[in-house]
């Protein structure tokens, strides 16, 4: 009994073996078909690649733009407030150059009351 249920069992295992071997419906056996399931595989996984790695570049460029804009927008800005320092500057100057003209004209003034005083 023991030699005949191994023996069936021994065939089953047979059957199995040669039914996973069998062609398709195209001709492809076992390994071709896992074959062409790799290859899909591969295939998807490296469009989803490249779709991400131009998702990542189209957001560099972007953020590259963004930065060149604020950069010149920047660039602009100072050079605004560097010509109004300059006129404050020019102002001030003109200022100072006035109080130190009349403090000069006080002076001789007071100069020419000292000497009348005399």
């Amino acid at each position: 009994m023991n030699a005949t249920m191994t023996n069936t069992l021994l065939a089953s295992a047979m059957l199995l073996a040669l039914a996973g071997c069998a062609r398709d419906d195209e001709g492809n056996g076992p390994a071709e078909r896992i074959g062409k399931a790799l290859d899909q595989a591969t295939a998807g996984v490296t469009n989803s690649v490249k779709d991400e790695i131009a998702r990542a570049d189209d957001a560099v460029e972007d953020a590259r733009d963004k930065v060149g804009n604020a950069t010149k927008e920047a660039s602009r800005g100072l050079e605004r407030a560097t010509e109004e320092v300059g006129r404050s500057v020019e102002r001030a100057g003109e200022a100072m150059g006035k109080s130190v003209e009349r403090a000069g004209q006080e002076i001789q003034e007071n100069a020419g009351k000292d000497k009348e005083d005399d």
